[in-house]
């Protein structure tokens, strides 16, 4: 009887291997196939075989680690791709779109690879990865002030290419010189001028996109309705955007920026709250973010840190005016002030010394890489103090987490909130970010730096907007609900949306429903489908 179960038992496992490796031959066919089709469909003038890269590649691993900008998404148990296109022309877009509909495989699209959770690289299902970054090139005509750039850019790239060409020019966009132009600007994007000149999506003029039938289309072509969808609605819901017409701004030949931080000891607590009441109605020309982190003093002991970080579009004598008028209680003096050039200016709010050459913001890899956690939120009423006291305590009892206070008014709450589909305009004082960063590898230290992150979230729930609470949608937020399959039910995917997008995500599922009824450009957080429109074997 015993060797009849060993029997048994051997039959049985090997029936088990036989299957995974007949499965593992099929999909290795199946991958296999998939090139074979990349290769059919490439251009004779722009060979694409040079863009395609296997794990059988040498340099698979260094390509697809290239871009990775949050560690917890470069571990060796996060899933890979099955195939690399790190895309040369139109022609090798227009070939994966055409593939991976009908070869039925998820198509992932990455620009600069800043994205929180790493929704653009990473997946369950098998997929391959449409890596943007060689399409980059920046087109400035400074007659017409507007640019033309291609999504594979780094913000960087933008702000010295435009500085090559003008002293009062610039574009209003991130303070992180190496995220990628497609992602933020899909996403809505927004820098410290956004109280001057909106997101970086309201200064779009037009487009170049790949859409579900391999077409290249324009704005003119793609109509009003998908133009209005690509810009703060989430590009790869839609379709492969491969560049953005930006509309120049106007920058003063000086700028004024500086930080200044006060802790509790130096009377932080009535400093936040005033600004607070003034930095969204200050004039449009000054931003004034708010960052709050808990320190330690030379006694040992912890306290909580608010730091005020500014750019003034102006002299410093216009700025210590108008500062000394509406916000007194920071204290603001001739000393803290530096004044430099816009393209300087990116350099200051990015911790790198104001004596560095400008080409730096050529440099496509950040500074540091690190393990990250990020949520946000929306504020419309200004905190009381007690309130204020009460997330102290819970910041020095937490001691991790950070918060970045990003003020609105100005031209954030003139234009109106259809306008794009970023929604968060009038009667939004500021947006939070909350961060926690680390350098522990290893799931533990993850879950203990992502439950510290989400209690702060927690605890701040009585203090922000409510029904729905109103996230950014750029700060990609695994929290707030994804599918592992790309295709959530309309219903799951509206109680995000919302939050996203508020009375535009009817209007953005309608757009989807009607430019990729096969829902091909889906990803975890992405636009659903009509109900009717889902096919019988998904999640409805």
């Amino acid at each position: 009887m015993g060797k009849l179960k060993a029997v048994a038992v051997v039959t049985m496992i090997s029936t088990v291997l036989l299957s995974i490796l007949w499965r593992a031959t099929l999909h290795l066919e199946d991958n296999e196939n998939f090139v074979r089709c990349l290769l059919d469909h490439s251009h004779p003038s722009h060979p694409i075989s040079s863009a395609i890269y296997t794990p059988k590649s040498s340099s698979f691993s260094s390509v697809l680690e290239s871009y990775i900008r949050n560690l917890r998404f470069n571990e060796s148990s996060t899933p890979k791709p099955f195939l690399i296109l790190t895309a040369l022309h139109e022609f090798h877009i227009q070939a994966a779109v055409t593939c991976g509909k009908s070869h039925g495989v998820q198509m992932k699209i990455r620009s600069g690879g800043h994205d929180y959770e790493g929704l653009s690289y990473v997946s369950t299902l098998p997929f391959f990865l449409l890596d943007m970054f060689n399409l980059r090139s920046i087109d400035v005509d400074i007659e017409t002030e507007t640019a033309w750039v291609q999504t594979g850019a780094t913000l960087g790239e933008v702000f010295y290419r435009i500085a090559e060409k003008s002293k009062t020019h610039g574009f209003p966009a991130g303070v992180c010189p190496t995220v990628g132009v497609g992602g933020h600007i899909s996403g809505a994007g927004y820098g410290n001028m956004m109280r001057k000149y909106g997101v970086s999506a309201d200064n779009v003029l037009d487009a170049l996109i790949i859409d579900a039938n391999g077409r290249l289309l324009d704005r003119q072509s793609m109509g009003e309705d998908l133009f209005w969808a690509i810009r703060g609605g989430g590009g790869a819901s839609f379709a492969v955007v491969l560049a953005y017409k930006i509309k120049l701004v106007r920058v003063p030949e000086t700028v004024t920026v500086f930080q200044v931080d006060r802790t509790l000891e130096e009377d932080a607590t009535d400093i936040v709250d005033q600004w607070q009441h003034v930095a969204y109605n200050l004039p449009q020309e000054l931003f004034i973010r708010l960052m709050l982190d808990v320190v330690v003093k030379s006694s040992g002991e912890k306290t909580l840190r608010a730091s005020f970080v500014s750019l003034f579009l102006g002299d410093s004598e216009s700025l210590l005016s108008i500062m000394k008028e509406r916000f007194p209680k920071l204290g603001l003096s001739k000393s803290d002030c530096i004044e430099t050039s816009w393209v300087k200016s990116v350099l200051f709010w990015s911790n790198i010394p104001l004596e560095t050459d400008i080409q730096v913001l050529l440099d496509r890899t950040p500074q540091t890489l690190d393990y990250l956690k990020r949520k946000s939120d929306y504020v419309r009423e200004p905190i009381p103090k007690a309130g204020l006291e009460s997330l102290w305590k819970k910041m020095m009892e937490l001691e991790k987490p950070r918060m970045y206070f990003n003020p609105y008014g100005g031209k954030m709450a003139e234009i109106a909130a259809e306008e794009i589909p970023f929604p968060h305009r009038a009667g939004n004082l500021w947006k939070i970010q909350y961060l926690a960063n680390w350098n522990e590898a290893g799931i533990e230290a993850a879950n203990r730096y992502i439950d510290l992150t989400r209690k702060l979230h927690e605890f701040m729930t009585p203090f922000v907007s409510k029904n729905p609470r109103q996230a950014f949608l750029n700060y990609r937020d695994a929290d707030l609900g994804s599918s592992s399959h790309g295709k959530a039910s309309y219903s799951a995917a509206r109680l995000n949306g919302m939050k996203w997008f508020m009375g535009n995500f009817e209007r953005l599922v309608q757009i989807k429903t009607e430019v990729d009824p096969t829902n091909f450009f889906s990803y975890e957080q992405s636009i659903p489908l009509l109900p009717q429109q889902v096919h019988l074997d998904d999640d409805i």
